[in-house]
């Protein structure tokens, strides 16, 4: 009898302690999203911090300098307003896991009934038996859900990388651009200025003088609009930077990076996808979540509802002064008369094969981005290449001839001016097609071991067919 008694007190106490061993992480799953988005950011580390003191610390060194791209995401992941809010989804799943873990409380309810001179105490105690039975599952399904919350913790984390990368990418190159406009516009007002006094003494015609004038109102447009992206361009990547105030006065880098010696070969670039991007391992991982949820539905569809309660009651006669109690117990089940659970399974079941179907989906978008942004790299590389190996080049050496046959008398200004203007426009382009390497080369770096970056970096430059052309003389 006496072992019989222990039974449900080592029981009890058993449930107590797979309660107590649930606790909140120290920093919420922090360290696991770090850990996860690691390498995954273009070779900048990933340092997550929620402590805004030592953010606006680390932020104001690395404004102290010009800004490089390294530095633009470092900044972009301790100061970003969106990526701090999605980062506080972990506390709040961390909590729910912890929660979840917890046995649920007792319910007690006490009720007094006189009848003549009789009195009667009603004293329940009821437990939720169906939560004592499931506590291990429902702790263990939370947890898979808070791991679920630390992949798209991480997604959003590589995400916001590749946006600031790419942001600082536009934002130089537009900077840059800007200023090679600049000198179009001031070879342009040389030449405008030289036809007009030319005209004035009736060297020149009226219809080459207009011929110049408006190729510097084309020039002054574009430089314009090269100006309007630049400081369009710069404000994109201020606002992932999460800069306000004096810090949105920071100095950008001048150029950017030189084109790489090679280009790298990748053979294996759809197995690499499939294996290392974080969306394909949060939708498996969401898949098998939904699959042990839905075995467990079926049951607890039953059983939902199903309650213990301990009673006692003790009545007294006043006229007598005689006391008796009454123990017991009852279980209420509820009965499946009407709902058969018919329709909550086939919920769980078309629930489960939306997961599926999006694991496929995920797997076929992982696979074609992971070719499109591979031959866009490629493409873009081969093109940068091309006019800087090329086109520059040959614009030069043509450049450096007619500075000799200007100088011998056997060219006109008009011909140096004209091809002064033609090899700025040429580096420009080669500008644009440097830029369109460096963001299809981040596009590949997120699609081949981050997630989906979304839509893709324009595979050609269109500088050559938005700059001033000259007018033919």
């Amino acid at each position: 009898m006496r072992i019989a008694k222990l039974k449900p007190i080592s029981t009890a106490l058993a449930l107590l302690t797979l309660a107590g061993c649930a606790s909140l992480s120290p920093d919420g799953g922090l360290a696991d999203v770090q850990k996860l988005a690691q390498g995954k950011t273009a070779g900048a580390p990933v340092l997550l911090s929620q402590d805004p003191q030592a953010s606006n610390t680390a932020v104001a060194e690395l404004l102290a300098q010009p800004l490089q791209a390294e530095a633009a995401v470092r900044i972009a992941l301790l100061n970003n307003p969106r990526l701090q809010e999605s980062l506080a989804t972990l506390g709040v799943s961390d909590a729910d896991r912890v929660q979840m873990g917890r046995l649920p409380n007792p319910h007690f309810a006490i009720g007094r009934f006189t009848e003549g001179d009789s009195r009667e105490i009603e004293r329940m105690l009821s437990f939720n038996v169906l939560g004592l039975i499931t506590l291990p599952w429902r702790a263990q399904w939370q947890g898979q859900q808070h791991e679920l919350t630390k992949l798209q913790a991480a997604q959003d984390v590589v995400r916001l990388a590749a946006d600031t990368r790419k942001a600082w990418i536009n934002a130089v190159a537009a900077q840059q651009s800007a200023r090679y406009l600049h000198d179009v516009k001031e070879a342009a007002e040389a030449g405008a200025e030289l036809a007009r006094r030319m005209a004035r003494t009736g060297n020149w015609s009226r219809l080459e003088q207009a011929r110049e004038q408006v190729f510097l109102s084309d020039a002054t447009a574009q430089l314009a609009r090269a100006e309007q992206k630049a400081f369009s361009e710069r404000e994109k990547l201020t606002r992932l930077l999460g800069l306000w105030g004096m810090q949105a006065s920071f100095s950008l880098a001048e150029r950017l990076p030189d084109l790489p010696k090679a280009a790298t070969e990748m053979d294996d670039i759809e197995a690499r996808a499939l294996r290392e991007r974080l969306d394909v391992r949060s939708a498996i991982a969401e898949s098998d979540f939904v699959a042990q949820q839905a075995g467990f539905q079926r049951v607890e569809g039953y059983l939902d509802g199903l309650t213990l309660t301990a009673t006692r009651n003790t009545s007294f006669n006043n006229a007598s002064g005689e006391k008796t109690a009454k123990r017991g117990w009852e279980l209420e089940l509820p009965l499946p008369l009407f709902d058969w659970g018919g329709a909550r399974n086939a919920r769980a079941q078309a629930v489960y094969r939306q997961s599926t179907a999006r694991v496929r989906q995920v797997a076929v978008q992982a696979r074609s981005e992971a070719r499109e942004a591979y031959f866009g790299y490629r493409s873009t590389y081969d093109l940068a290449v091309h006019y800087r190996d090329q086109v520059v080049p040959l614009r030069q050496l043509i450049h450096e001839e007619l500075v000799l046959r200007y100088s011998g008398m056997l060219a006109s200004v008009w011909e140096l001016l004209s091809d002064t203007r033609e090899q700025i426009l040429a580096v420009n382009n080669a500008l644009e097609a440097q830029r369109d390497f460096w963001l299809a080369e981040a596009d590949l770096q997120t699609t081949l071991s981050g997630t989906s970056p979304g839509a893709l970096a324009p595979s050609a430059s269109g500088a050559s067919a938005e700059a001033p052309t000259s007018q033919g003389h």
